[in-house]
């Protein structure tokens, strides 16, 4: 046992702490076993969280099984899908950071040996991976599971078809009927949003690392194997303690460099960037955002998923998933087989016995050689506008470049009221800002408008850049994570209307095409806006928080 919780169980003058132990259920001959906190993020609040409870259950009956002691404790959670377009959304990037700060307190504080973290919604994974990383305790992360697809006159739907249905609606396109019935059936039960939006792509992202179960990342929350994954993550666990193989050792350079591969090869989220950033911090890693330019550069994406693709997580997994992918990328020399797993195994050991090709009756992951684009999706683009840089998906898109005339709004509210009223046209470059780390605070995802967007039939003819974030569901020529932001005095502050953008995404460039005396002239007039909160979380949240180019951190 580690002497972690020793010092805690040992010795007359710890008599008091035993005391305490036993009323929760410790007997004499558990003093000695390791104390393993399982980090709960169930809640009722959104369907990506409401099938945690018996995952944990069954983790703690493993553990127990295995020679720990588990202990059990709760985390929160918020639903983008629920708070996106409102001024909910601005919690949500901050939860991550309450996520990571609320496990490392309870573990530390209670010197538990190890700890099973278990989420299911956007921020939980991150979350989870940066109290994991501060701490260096033996842990291991259990993915909630992704949702399956909702069926509505014959076709599959997922969160963002109604997002999308909202601005067909908008747009006339769409009847009410048809609204009201992708409404009721989008969301069929307990999972998280299931493209390969955030969720799935930060579940592929740690799997990938060697921080999960190998095939764990894609499972469909309701199926019986995610709970029986649950249970073996546990005795894995237990194992990781007695042989004290330490997150440090696992999340290396090279381990984030295969998470970055996999999140090309399989059409993540632009979040990714953002979030494995964080992590990397958390862990003492030098990672840098250029790194995701380069690694995009040799990778190809290999998986046909929503949302630019045609198919959902769940289907992923049953042609391989995760691992299928990981084993073409090795064998293709973009992959680190050295790299250690949670499972003691390396990652080449791990996937050993995976085919060597995908599946011949599928078209949902391509073989290595007939990719679905050459290089990966997710680029760095930099300019006058960006010179942190900024993060865009560039593929998927009919016209890699734009220019045309800034329409510039304070808000997402502003732009969503805009496009719904009709006053977004063809050429059009959307400039939403005051929406990053410390202007909005929090960096909102602009689902809604982009969504809105497509709905309305202008997503290959508009552009859309902003200092806030993207959901995961997002496409189209959307650039967002722009930096450094206007609460700072970024150039995108200084953006007027009609000034001309290019959005190029052939040159990775995003470029205010105003002359430098004229924007030295605005910056000289520039004033900072007061804050929006003066009190609370996102007061602290908006006085702390980083650049997001270096991941929105806050310490």
């Amino acid at each position: 046992m580690n002497s972690r919780s020793r010092i805690i169980t040992e010795g007359v003058q710890r008599a008091p702490n035993r005391s305490m132990l036993r009323a929760v259920g410790f007997g004499d001959g558990d003093f000695q076993k390791p104390i393993v906190g399982i980090a709960s993020a169930h809640s009722t609040i959104t369907p990506c969280n409401m099938g945690i409870r018996p995952l944990a259950e069954r983790a703690e009956a493993a553990i127990r099984e295995a020679g720990g002691m588990p202990q059990t404790f709760g985390t929160i959670t918020v639903s983008d899908g629920i708070s996106m377009g409102t001024e909910g959304m601005k919690y949500s990037l901050v939860s991550r950071e309450v996520i990571a700060d609320s496990i490392e307190t309870a573990v530390m504080a209670q010197s538990m040996d190890a700890v099973l973290t278990i989420g299911g919604c956007d921020k939980n994974m991150p979350g989870a991976m940066i109290g994991i990383a501060r701490m260096n305790v033996p842990a291991i992360f259990v993915y909630g599971g992704t949702i399956k697809a909702g069926k509505y006159r014959g076709r599959d739907l997922n969160i963002v078809s109604v997002f999308e249905a909202v601005g067909s609606h908008s747009a006339s396109k769409m009847d009410d009927e048809e609204l009201r019935g992708i409404e009721c059936n989008a969301i069929p039960g307990a999972g998280s949003c299931g493209g390969m939006y955030t969720a799935n792509t930060m579940s592929s992202a740690i799997e990938a690392m060697g921080m999960s179960l190998p095939h764990s990342s894609t499972m469909a929350a309701v199926d019986p194997e995610k709970a029986e994954s649950a249970a073996e993550s546990g005795r894995v666990l237990v194992e990781a303690v007695k042989q004290q193989l330490l997150p440090r050792q696992i999340m290396t350079r090279k381990a984030f460099e295969n998470a970055i591969a996999v999140v090309m090869a399989t059409g993540g989220s632009t979040n990714a960037v953002l979030h494995l950033l964080a992590i990397a911090h958390a862990a003492e890693v030098p990672l840098s955002i250029d790194d995701f330019e380069e690694i995009r550069k040799r990778v190809p994406v290999l998986c046909d998923l929503k949302p630019s693709g045609k198919y959902l997580a769940n289907d992923f997994h049953h042609v391989g998933g995760v691992p299928q992918v990981m084993k073409l990328l090795l064998n293709a020399g973009l992959l680190h087989g050295d790299c250690l797993t949670i499972t003691g195994q390396t990652i080449a050991e791990t996937l050993a016995h995976i085919p060597d090709a995908p599946p011949a009756d599928q078209d949902i992951i391509h073989p290595i050689d007939k990719p679905i684009y050459a290089q990966g999706h997710l680029a760095i683009l930099r300019g006058n506008l960006a010179t942190e840089g900024a993060v865009a998906k560039i593929t998927g898109v009919k016209s890699p470049k734009i220019t045309g005339p800034a329409r510039v709004f304070e808000s997402e509210e502003e732009t969503q009221a805009a496009i719904l009223g009709g006053k977004i046209n063809p050429g059009d470059v959307l400039v939403i800002r005051y929406e990053g780390p410390k202007g909005g605070p929090g960096m909102r995802e602009m689902l809604a408008p982009t969504a809105a967007i497509i709905g309305a039939g202008l997503g290959d003819s508009v552009g859309l850049i902003t200092d806030g974030r993207f959901s995961g569901g997002t496409y189209g020529l959307v650039v967002g994570h722009v930096a450094p932001e206007a609460a700072v005095g970024g150039t995108i502050a200084l953006v007027e209307e009609g000034d001309s953008i290019t959005i190029d995404a052939t040159t990775l460039t995003l470029t205010l095409n105003v002359d430098d005396a004229t924007l030295e002239t605005r910056r000289a007039a520039w004033q900072p806006p007061a804050p929006r909160y003066t009190r609370g979380v996102l007061a602290k949240y908006a006085k702390l928080v980083s650049t997001a180019s270096v991941g929105a951190v806050t310490d």
